[in-house]
């Protein structure tokens, strides 16, 4: 295991703090009101949403070179990659929509409580079996981390359409657009996470094949990523098929991206199987 407090361990606490600042900050201006908003408020959050991404970036990379391999085995380095990923994800979006990027308390928070569960989590060293170091794995991996960042930037645009069902958070959040256009944009992001969700439970299968010798085997992480799988295609076949609300379709959401968090953080660290995840 690292030393408590070794260089490389710092990045990774420098990282969660950093994103636990950018959140404070998003709160802290969606309580400014619009015409007394400073426009250099907003950008804060965002700077100090890419220094953390470079924080945990750089102990990433500290612990790739020492240990020879990427952050994907055990609960610390799937969180600190997940971090990572799921930042760029916003910070792309948030770049390319204005909506998205006003949609920071909500995305910045979760991904605050991500970087506060990294630093109470043993970052024990740990070893890549030979069976994994294969090009396929590393596709199934980004096609997993893609889906769950479009998840993520969704889940933010939901959360905001919740929040606005309320007084308190109509004024939180007047600054964005009118709630249908953040629900089209929603579940233009959702039907994304559908199709790279697919994709990654293809080129999962391939490696299972050339890795342990099936394509699939019904073990927990692989029931609850199709019961995932599952989950996502039903809200989007009701989101087109049904006239749902603003709110109904928000709350769908909300529970699809639980249950993918779940199956991707809970389920693999909760079981006896070997196959412990690697998104």
């Amino acid at each position: 295991m690292n030393a408590p407090w070794s260089l490389e361990y710092a990045w990774f606490c420098a990282g969660a703090l950093l994103f636990t600042l950018a959140a404070l900050l998003a709160w802290r201006r969606s309580f400014v009101p619009v015409a007394a908003a400073a426009p250099r408020a907003a950008l804060l959050p965002p700077l100090l949403a890419d220094l953390a991404l470079a924080a945990l970036a750089a102990g990433i990379g500290m612990r790739w070179l020492r240990l020879g391999h990427g952050p994907f085995l055990n609960m610390f380095e799937i969180l600190a990659s997940s971090l990572v990923s799921l930042g760029l994800a916003w910070r792309i979006a948030s770049w390319r929509l204005p909506a998205v990027r006003e949609g920071a308390p909500v995305a910045l928070t979760l991904l605050a409580v991500m970087g506060a569960w990294l630093v109470t989590v043993n970052p024990a060293d740990t070893h890549l079996p030979a069976t994994y170091e294969m090009g396929i794995m590393w596709f199934h991996i980004l096609l997993g981390k893609i889906f769950l960042g479009c998840a993520l930037v969704a889940t933010a645009l939901a959360g905001v359409l919740l929040a606005r069902a309320r007084p308190w958070g109509r004024e939180r959040f007047a600054r964005m657009p009118g709630d249908a256009t953040l629900d089209a944009l929603a579940w233009r992001l959702m039907l994304a996470a559908l199709v790279f969700e697919s994709l990654m439970l293809v080129a999962g299968a391939i490696w299972a094949q050339d890795a342990w010798g099936r394509f699939w085997a019904w073990d927990p992480l692989e029931t609850w990523a199709f019961i995932t799988w599952l989950a996502l295609s039903a809200a989007v076949h009701a989101r087109l098929t049904w006239r749902l609300g603003p709110r109904a379709g928000a709350a769908m959401i909300v529970a699809v991206f639980v249950l993918a968090f779940l199956t991707f953080f809970g389920v693999p660290f909760v079981t006896l199987a070997p196959h412990k995840g690697a998104v």
